[in-house]
C-alpha cells in the first residue's frame, strides 16, 4: 500500500479517536504528525506542502478570530450574559431567550468561539439561579451548531466550504437560514418536551459553582469589536474578497493604545489553525494516490454518487460523526464541483447539523461539555445524545424538505 494512503488512513482514525493510546497528544497533534509523516516519508514535497495549505482559508479563520479576541476582552459576552440572566426567573422564556441569541451570534462570530465564552459564564448563572444546568448547555451547544449553518462564516467548516466554493455570502445565506430556522425551532420544542419538569432542579441545594467570571464590560472596547463586525458583515456582501476585508478589520483592531497585540493574539485559535494546516497537506498527500477518484466510483457504483444531495447528506453525516465535522469536511470538498452551489449548500448544512448528533459530532459540543466539567456539571455521551439524535434527525429533515421545496 501506498505510503501515503497509509498515514492519510492512521491519520483519520488518529482523528477519529481523538489520541493515541499512551501519547499525550490530540486531534490537532495527530494532524501535525501526520502532515509532518507526508512530507518526511514523500508523500508530498515541501513546496507542494506549502501550496496545499489554502491561505485565504486561514486568513479569513484568523482574522474572525482576532475580531471575537476584540469582543471578549471588552467584555461583550459577560454583558450578553448578564442580560440574558435577567429571564432566569422563567426558565421556558431564558432557554428560548438563550438559543435565539446563541444561533445569532454563533452566525456571525463563529460557533466555537462563542461557546466558549458563554458557556461558563450561563453554567454559573443557572446553577445560581436553582436551575437544572443540563438542558440549558445541550440547548446552548444545539444552538451553536445550528445557528453557525446560516452563514459562511459560522463555524470553521463553513468558512472552507465559502472558500473553496467560491460561494456568494449572499445567496448561501438566503438557502441555508430557512432550514436553520426552522431546525433551530425544532430543537427547542425537543428540549422542552425532553425536560418538561426538569428544568429546574430536584430538591437539595446545587453543588457551588466555581465562579470564572468573564472580563468585565467595557463599552469602548465592545463598540469596536461590534462596529468591526457590522462593517465586514456589509462588505461581505460586495465582490471584495471576503479574507482581505477581515484581515484589514483585524489589523484595525490590533491598532489599539490599550488592548495589547499579545491579549489580541492570545485568544487566538492557534490550535484549530494548526488543525486546519495539518489536515490540508494530509489531504494533498491523499489526492497524489489518485485513491479520491477510486473513492468517488465506487461511491457512486454503489448509490451514493455525491453530487447527489441525498447521497451526500448520508455519507456527510455519517462521516462527520467518525472524525468529527471540520476532517470530515476537508475531505468532502475535493469531491464539489465549484461550478454547482447546490452540494456546497448541503455540504454546510448537513455537516453542521450532524455537529449535534453525538459527543464528538463537532467540537462545538466539546467545548460545552468541557466548560460544563469545570463548573462541576457533568453531561455524558448518553444524556448528550438523548436530545441530540431527535435535533439531528429534525434538521435534517428539514433540509431535505426545503430541497424538496427550494431545489
Amino acid at each position: 500500500m501506498n505510503s501515503a494512503l497509509i498515514i492519510f488512513l492512521l491519520t483519520y482514525a488518529g482523528v477519529a479517536i481523538g489520541g493515541i493510546p499512551g501519547l499525550a497528544i490530540d486531534r490537532t497533534g495527530i494532524a501535525l504528525l501526520g502532515a509532518i509523516a507526508m512530507v518526511a516519508f514523500g508523500g508530498v514535497g515541501e513546496q507542494q506542502a506549502l501550496i496545499s495549505i489554502d491561505l485565504p482559508t486561514i486568513l479569513l479563520l484568523f482574522s474572525l478570530m482576532v475580531i471575537s479576541s476584540q469582543l471578549a476582552l471588552g467584555g461583550f459576552y459577560t454583558k450578553v450574559a448578564e442580560l440574558l440572566a435577567q429571564s432566569l426567573q422563567r426558565p421556558r422564556r431564558f432557554l428560548f431567550q438563550m438559543m435565539i441569541v446563541v444561533a445569532g451570534l454563533s452566525a456571525v462570530l463563529t460557533n466555537d468561539v462563542v461557546c466558549l465564552a458563554l458557556a461558563p459564564l450561563l453554567a454559573v448563572a443557572v446553577r445560581r439561579a436553582k436551575l437544572n444546568p443540563v438542558p440549558y448547555l445541550l440547548g446552548l451547544a444545539a444552538a451553536a451548531n445550528i445557528g453557525s449553518a446560516a452563514t459562511i462564516i459560522g463555524n470553521p467548516q463553513n468558512i472552507l466550504i465559502g472558500q473553496s466554493g467560491h460561494l456568494n455570502f449572499g445567496k448561501f445565506l438566503a438557502w441555508c437560514s430557512v432550514p436553520s430556522i426552522v431546525s433551530l425551532a425544532a430543537a427547542f420544542a425537543l428540549l422542552l418536551g425532553f425536560y418538561r419538569g426538569k428544568l429546574q432542579l430536584a430538591d437539595g441545594a446545587p453543588p457551588t459553582p466555581v465562579a470564572e467570571p468573564g472580563p468585565t464590560y467595557n463599552a469602548h472596547q465592545s463598540r469596536k469589536g461590534i462596529f468591526a463586525t457590522v462593517v465586514v458583515m456589509a462588505l461581505f456582501f460586495t465582490p471584495i474578497p471576503r479574507e482581505v476585508t477581515a484581515l484589514c478589520a483585524a489589523g484595525w483592531l490590533l491598532c489599539s493604545r490599550r488592548m495589547t497585540t499579545r491579549s489580541l493574539l492570545g485568544e487566538v485559535d492557534w490550535h484549530l489553525i494548526t488543525l486546519f494546516c495539518g489536515l490540508f497537506i494530509v489531504i494533498k498527500g491523499f489526492e497524489t494516490t489518485g485513491a479520491p477518484a477510486r473513492l468517488v466510483q465506487a461511491l457512486a457504483a454503489h448509490g451514493f454518487a455525491l453530487n447527489n444531495p441525498l447521497s451526500l447528506t448520508g455519507v456527510s453525516v455519517a462521516l462527520s460523526n467518525i472524525v468529527s465535522n471540520v476532517p470530515a469536511t476537508m475531505l468532502l470538498t475535493k469531491f464539489l464541483d465549484p461550478a454547482h452551489s447546490l452540494p456546497w449548500y448541503v455540504l454546510a448544512l448537513t455537516s453542521t447539523f450532524a455537529g449535534n448528533l453525538i459527543t464528538i459530532g463537532s467540537i462545538a459540543n466539546l467545548i460545552v461539555i468541557e466548560q460544563a466539567k469545570v463548573q462541576g456539571v457533568h453531561i455524558g455521551f448518553r444524556e448528550h445524545a438523548r436530545t441530540g439524535i431527535p435535533i439531528t434527525l429534525a434538521s435534517l429533515g428539514a433540509t431535505v424538505v426545503w430541497l424538496w421545496i427550494a431545489g
